[in-house]
């Protein structure tokens, strides 16, 4: 129940009872509400902007900045763990791979190199994480950068090894005579007697002494130049060039079994023992020649002969005996 209020009148000297009017009652209800949903809208508006209330919106937006901030710890440490094996591949590859085939380290300087010039992360300023973004951004620009690189290495590390293969092909590394088809080491390199003149004469050679029509083999892999009886002294005769400045030559065969510009494989059938030339017997002469200078075969005697038959050859070889041509 409403109070009643009342007045003092003066002029009746007695106190009369207050009619409230209509239209201010509804008037004082109007600046109620009006007062009641401005404090409202204002209260709501102080809330939304602190941290007591949250709208859908704002939890969705949390969760996911949440589960970004998750995403980037993951990928920092795959980060981590690739910059690990990529070290580690970094070191092998200037420490192994890229000693054995003799090229030259690749700098640190050069594999960790940033980038210069102008600033390339301008469109990632201005975020509330722009710094964990930029880093890590800047992580990933290296980390490519230096798979770039190594990827380069290791093709320039595949046509070394391709190389390096064809050289050791090339390299004359076997006996031209298969030991069963011996008679025996006839002479060596070095100074030895000449059958004709009866003078000490440096011998650049190694007499393989064996019967007319003994296989004779290619010694390398490489290209046959010469197999004709051009050349004084040698009668009918194979040279082969390896590349990489070798040369075989294989002298008084009997007959060819190769032609000029044929190539051939280590251990190919290329001719036949003989006693052609300057020839006191049935007989193979043969030369090593690199960067045109005669080297001595035993030297390269590695891919055919056991350690026993080499020191047994070593031991003929040394012999100043007489040559056979």
């Amino acid at each position: 129940m409403s109070k009643v209020k009342y007045y003092y009148d003066p002029d009746t000297l007695s106190y009369r009872k207050i009619e409230a009017q209509k239209s201010k009652r509804y008037r004082n209800i109007a600046f109620f509400f009006l007062g009641s949903l401005f404090f409202g809208i204002l209260s709501v508006i102080l809330l939304m902007n602190t941290n007591l209330i949250n709208t859908p919106r704002e939890l969705s937006l949390r969760r996911e900045v949440k589960n970004y901030e998750l995403q980037f710890e993951l990928l920092d440490k795959k980060m981590e763990q690739i910059e690990e094996v990529l070290a580690n591949v970094e070191d092998r590859d200037n420490n192994i791979y890229r000693l054995y085939f003799e090229a030259n380290p690749i700098p640190e300087e050069q594999r960790h190199a940033g980038f210069g010039g102008i600033n390339r992360y301008r469109s990632l300023e201005g975020f509330n994480n722009s710094e964990m973004i930029i880093s890590t951004t800047r992580r990933l620009d290296i980390i490519k950068k230096q798979i770039a690189i190594q990827s380069k290495s290791l093709d320039e590390i595949t046509k070394l090894a391709e190389e390096k293969e064809k050289l050791l092909m090339a390299i004359p590394a076997i006996q031209p005579i298969n030991n069963e088809d011996l008679k025996r080491m006839a002479s060596g390199y070095g100074w030895r007697s000449d059958p004709f003149t009866k003078a000490r004469k440096m011998h650049r050679g190694m007499d393989f002494s064996a019967p007319r029509g003994t296989p004779v083999y290619a010694t390398g892999d490489g290209k046959v130049t010469r197999a004709d009886n051009g050349s004084s002294g040698y009668g009918n005769h194979i040279r082969i060039d390896h590349g990489y400045g070798y040369l075989t030559l294989y002298g008084h065969l009997s007959k060819y079994n190769v032609k000029k510009g044929q190539k051939v494989k280590r251990g190919d059938l290329i001719g036949f023992v003989g006693n052609t030339g300057r020839s006191e017997a049935p007989h193979l002469h043969y030369e090593v020649w690199k960067d045109k200078d005669r080297l001595n075969p035993i030297n390269f005697y590695y891919g055919s002969l056991s350690a026993q038959e080499f020191e047994n050859m070593l031991k003929f070889a040394n012999q100043e005996n007489q040559s056979l041509d």
